[in-house]
């Protein structure tokens, strides 16, 4: 069939007059060879429609072609559906097909023990961007392997005060700052808070940009306002039933995604509070649904695929030689909608 090669390795060699061992060399680009040979095997293959065998050229030259994103595996939870994830993965995809690398999805069970280490050993990968990355010791150790053997990693969204690790990450405090601050300048007082687990740096970050903006205006910040869910929608709306009986003592809330946001608008309205009546609401991320629900949703935008390319961007030029300690953080942007945007008088 057009299109499709049958040539084999010995058939290009017979074309160039060459041994398969030279087939071999110039392929995997491996020891000296003469570039007139070079060309005379190129073109034979050309001739031949040959594609040399993905499988051995990668035990050949010791590179899989593949750079491994790591992600949490989450029961459940469709995790590459999510803006979160598709976003970074997006920017990823598109950095490494550039240079011809491919982009191979690893899930990290949270009951297996993590060996980053071994996924280069085994040839799986040539270099890995980990997403989810948690604060405790077991993952420190990982990445410090990692970072000690000079393996080309970066991390995303997570960052270790105080370790000289590769990563990407977002102005998370300065985002948090924005949008409490916009609240308080609007005469909202009583902000609950709802975050993510503080296993995760950015909603350690998240928290402090909530209480540096109360004590910007010289308040204390109500440490009675501040709830934890997982960054579900799920958990948003169990948090609506805890929430509700309180409501007479909170006039906005911020949340620290979109997904918890909506679940919790969802719920409080069973209870019969109403977002742009009851009460004002931002969430984070700017998701795609922020402004199709109704009030839309007010939202700090993080520059998600910019992220994920840069990350890519980091591990390839590890893979070409260029060692440099990357530690970025990206601006993030408040994005104004009808969910701060309250009717009714506000509460004195």
């Amino acid at each position: 069939m057009e299109g499709i090669s049958l040539a084999k390795r010995k058939d290009v060699a017979k074309l160039a007059g060459v041994s398969e061992a030279t087939i071999s060399r110039v392929f995997n680009n491996v020891g000296p060879i003469r570039e007139e040979t070079k060309q005379k095997v190129l073109k034979a293959a050309k001739t031949l429609n040959y594609q040399p065998n993905a499988l051995a050229q990668s035990f050949a030259t010791g590179k899989s072609g593949n750079i491994g994103v790591i992600i949490p595996y989450l029961p459940k939870v469709h995790l590459l559906s999510t803006h979160y994830f598709s976003g970074i993965l997006s920017g990823i995809g598109i950095q490494l097909g550039k240079c011809q690398y491919n982009l191979l999805v690893m899930f990290q069970s949270p009951h297996e023990p993590k060996d980053y280490v071994q996924l280069f050993r085994s040839q799986k990968i040539d270099g890995c961007i980990i997403l989810g990355a948690k604060n405790d010791e077991q993952e420190i150790k990982e990445i410090e392997r990692l970072h000690e053997l000079k393996l080309p990693y970066c991390l995303v969204n997570q960052t270790y005060e105080g370790y000289p690790f590769h990563s990407v990450d977002a102005k998370h405090t300065e985002g948090s700052f924005q949008a409490v601050s916009l609240l308080l300048e609007k005469g909202f007082k009583r902000i609950a808070f709802i975050n993510g687990p503080l296993e995760y740096s950015n909603s350690m970050e998240r928290l402090k940009g909530y209480r540096d903006a109360y004590l910007n205006v010289g308040i204390e910040p109500p440490s009675e306002l501040v709830f934890q869910g997982n960054y579900s929608r799920t958990s948003g709306i169990q948090l609506s039933t805890e929430i509700a009986p309180l409501m007479s003592n909170i006039d906005a809330i911020f949340s620290g995604n979109d997904r918890m946001a909506i679940g919790l608008m969802q719920g409080l309205s069973k209870h019969g509070y109403h977002v742009g009546e009851d009460y004002a609401l931002i969430g984070y991320d700017n998701s795609d649904v922020a402004s199709m629900v109704q009030p839309q949703l007010t939202s700090v935008q993080v520059p998600l695929l910019e992220m994920g390319e840069m990350a890519a961007e980091k591990v390839l030029n590890e893979l070409n030689g260029k060692s440099v300690v990357l530690q970025e953080r990206l601006p993030v942007t408040l994005i104004e909608r009808a969910s701060i945007q309250v009717k009714k008088e506000m509460r004195k």
